[in-house]
């Protein structure tokens, strides 16, 4: 029989003895083990080092990297005034918004190109930006203007946020989506994201933002709330469940990753505050007007106008030299001595006028091939980060396309197609025809009205009964083939 386990006085069994050779042999591995965790440390906290170094170096750069070339359009307000109705208004700047996104424009300038208000169209106020006056007065049509451009470049989950009802924004609805890849669904992966700060208390430095996700996102700065903010997205932590992100300028998702992130809209009261009023500090470098009495853009060479911030003007309906002779700042004569380039976007035009909106598509096409920005966008594939064309409107599953297709085969099969027989339908009874006759014995003085009607001894038959009896008596008459 084996022997019983040694018992201690307690009750409980001791462990059996060790030798000294073995509790050695295990003091060995447990060392050999402690230093290789320290080993794994040190690796760790030097990966660690070398990744926080390579990103501080890549901050660096990416702060000395200077933003991209900007392009600026300017166009007139005036252009909605010649719309027949509200819609076709609200239409129009669906146009020209439509035409700034296509071509990657970067700033949309709506200026005054009348001047003086006329008793159809008075001027109204509105809230300029911080660094303006505070208030100030604009024509009605550059005002709507501005706001359905602002309005159709917002992503639409931030839209309740800054554009209550009015009236400018009654016929939105209807016009075409801009789907810019800043406009991102809830599903998409990419980095950056707008957002709007959300009056939700937060921890002390930071506050909660609203990015169209699901849930806030907890941002590293304390701004307050309606304010909208660019937020770069952390990767999600394994221990947090908040998702937080990091507040940066509106211009550095296109200087890192080259995607287009929309347009400014700005406010000019006349001409020359196009140019006196620019966003950047050195201005614009390189003006371009647009007139019919220009220079052929056909002979201008590819690649000649090189910029970092250009601005090309559109004229109204009365070109841009109405709007030169309004402005009461500029002494020159010739709006061709404003710019540094004066171009004829479509020489030999078919028609007499070519409107605005219209001119804005010729023209930025007609310059593609012309521009040269001194500092290009960052070439980068985020096709898998950002919404695709096939990714809008309705998806309709594989399956339930062909479970309709097949019901609509069989409906088709089952039917079966019974011949149609034509019947003659029995020919209608004429209704008897009443004459009125007048009475001899009555005096001729009186009216044919007061005649009494007679029954007649005849009736109407019709052609068709007259000719069957005229048929049927021809058969039976055998006289002829005597």
């Amino acid at each position: 029989m084996p022997a019983a386990p040694a018992v201690s006085s307690n009750g409980k069994p001791t462990e059996p003895h060790k030798s000294w050779k073995k509790v050695n042999e295990e003091r060995k591995a447990l060392k050999r083990q402690r230093k290789q965790e320290k080993l794994l440390k040190e690796l760790q906290q030097a990966e660690e080092a070398e990744t926080r170094a390579e990103l501080a170096a890549t901050e660096a750069q990416k702060k000395d990297r200077p933003n991209p070339s900007t392009l600026s359009i300017a166009v007139p307000g005036s252009i909605l005034e010649n719309a027949q109705s509200a819609e076709l208004r609200a239409y129009v700047a669906g146009q020209i918004a439509r035409a700034a996104c296509i071509f990657r424009v970067n700033e949309v300038i709506v200026f005054d190109d009348v001047g003086i208000a006329t008793a159809r169209e008075t001027k109204r106020s509105y809230e300029e930006d911080a660094e303006g006056s505070g208030t100030g007065t604009v024509r009605s049509s550059s005002l709507q203007l501005a706001r359905i451009l602002q309005y159709l470049e917002c992503p639409q989950y931030l839209r309740k946020y800054f554009f209550p009802l009015h009236k400018d924004l009654k016929y939105s609805g209807l016009l075409n989506p801009l789907d810019t890849p800043h406009h991102l669904r809830q599903q998409s992966m990419f980095r950056y994201r707008e957002g709007v700060i959300c009056d939700k208390k937060a921890k002390e430095g930071h506050s909660y933002a609203n990015v169209g996700l699901l849930n806030d996102v907890l941002v590293d700065k304390a701004i307050e709330p309606g304010v909208r903010v660019t937020v770069k997205m952390e990767p999600q932590s394994e221990t947090s469940r908040k998702q937080k992100g990091t507040l940066v300028s509106p211009d550095e998702p296109r200087r890192e990753t080259g995607v287009y992130w929309g347009y400014q809209v700005r406010i000019a009261h006349s001409l020359s505050e196009i140019f006196t009023k620019s966003p950047y500090d050195s201005g614009y470098d390189v003006t371009l007007g647009t007139s019919d009495r220009g220079t052929n853009v056909h002979e201008v060479p590819n690649r000649s106008y090189s910029f970092k911030h250009m601005l090309i003007v559109f004229g109204g309906l009365q070109g841009l030299e109405s709007a030169l002779s309004n402005d009461e700042k500029l002494t020159v004569d010739d709006p061709e001595l404003l710019f540094d380039h004066y171009v004829n976007v479509l020489p030999r035009q078919g028609s007499r006028t070519i409107r605005t909106e219209e001119a804005l598509l010729i023209a930025l096409a007609a310059l593609q091939e012309k521009l040269q920005p001194d500092v290009e966008d960052v070439e980068t594939d985020l096709s898998d980060l950002l919404p695709q064309s096939e990714d809008t409107g309705i998806s309709v599953r594989r399956d339930v396309l062909v479970s309709k297709k097949q019901k609509k085969r069989k409906l088709v099969e089952d039917t079966v197609e019974s011949p149609v027989v034509y019947e003659p339908s029995p020919p209608k009874a004429l209704p008897k025809v009443v004459r009125q006759t007048a009475n001899p014995f009555a005096d001729p003085s009186e009216s044919f009205e007061k005649t009494a009607p007679a029954d007649d001894d005849f009736e109407v038959v019709s052609s068709t009964t007259i000719s069957a009896t005229r048929q049927s008596s021809t058969n039976n008459d055998l006289s002829r083939f005597d």
